[in-house]
């Protein structure tokens, strides 16, 4: 990857990171650990990889992307609004009333949502179904999918995944965000998710396993994902949840916080500082 464009995806994800703390705060709470996890790969799809048109959110043969674990809504409506989906200004409105961002995506209320997210399990569901939709009608797209890892103990996960293996879905390019923890614990404490990508293999998945924060490594997954042909493929992601944000960093309790709009300027200040730092 050349330095220009790694740059350039260093500086979107920053700015996202920072719009997702601020449409938080603008409700006082919200998901913001599964929501910072993701923004590297939601950056590098939306800024590098997928084909799309903002202009005309409906168009048929776009690139879909499916926000299995819904609750990380707030990360993807900054990006959908830094492209011009929607106003910037609807940052500021998540989850209240009359609002068109709620806490889980919504396809029938937000531009640019390509599924709207109930129940854990069913998002990568409905990905494979879209990714069958688009073989059938001959599109040259690609489906994309972000499953959790707390959501991967669901058995329609893995429905899903032996289906799209046995259907040879390589048009569907799907990511685990593997951050370790879920709503009440560790993963490791409720069901371990050991042996992931040896798990989708077994299922017919062409199958990776990478940083989840490294922009040139989410690039090279996706180069070789997209070379391999007759399969499905599965990325699976090493995050940390609340990723950038620096005080939910680490800590057991990082699934839905609260969130003011007084922490959210300290916790922009000390990103700000420490991406600089890295510089």
């Amino acid at each position: 990857m050349d330095k220009k464009l790694l740059q350039m995806l260093k500086d979107e994800a920053l700015d996202t990171r920072v719009k997702t703390i601020e449409c938080i705060a603008s409700f006082g709470s919200g998901h913001i650990g599964g929501s910072m996890s993701i923004v590297e790969t939601i950056t590098y799809l939306y800024y590098h990889e997928m084909n799309i048109r903002p202009e005309d959110p409906s168009w048929p043969e776009r690139d879909r992307f499916v926000l299995s674990k819904g609750h990380s809504g707030p990360a993807v409506y900054a990006i959908l609004a830094k492209k011009g989906y929607f106003p910037l200004e609807w940052l500021g409105t998540l989850n209240q009333g009359g609002t068109m961002l709620p806490s889980h995506v919504d396809m029938t209320k937000t531009p640019g949502v390509d599924f709207t997210a109930g129940s854990l399990g069913q998002g990568i569901s409905a990905a494979v179904g879209i990714a069958l939709g688009q073989r059938i009608k001959k599109y040259q797209a690609w489906t994309y999918c972000i499953v959790g890892d707390g959501e991967s103990q669901e058995g329609e996960v893995w429905e899903a995944a032996e289906s799209a293996g046995a259907w040879k879905l390589d048009n569907l390019i799907a990511f685990t965000d593997l951050n370790g923890q879920q709503l009440d614990d560790y993963t490791e404490n409720i069901i371990p998710m050991h042996g992931l990508k040896e798990r989708y293999e077994t299922f017919g998945w062409d199958a990776y396993e990478i940083d989840g924060h490294d922009f040139e490594q989410i690039a090279d997954a996706i180069g070789k994902a997209k070379s391999v042909k007759g399969k499905p493929h599965m990325i699976i992601l090493h995050t940390q949840k609340s990723h950038g944000f620096i005080p939910g960093e680490g800590i057991k309790s990082n699934h839905s916080m609260p969130i003011d709009h007084e922490k959210a300027e300290a916790s922009i200040k000390a990103l700000r500082e420490r991406e600089g730092e890295a510089r």
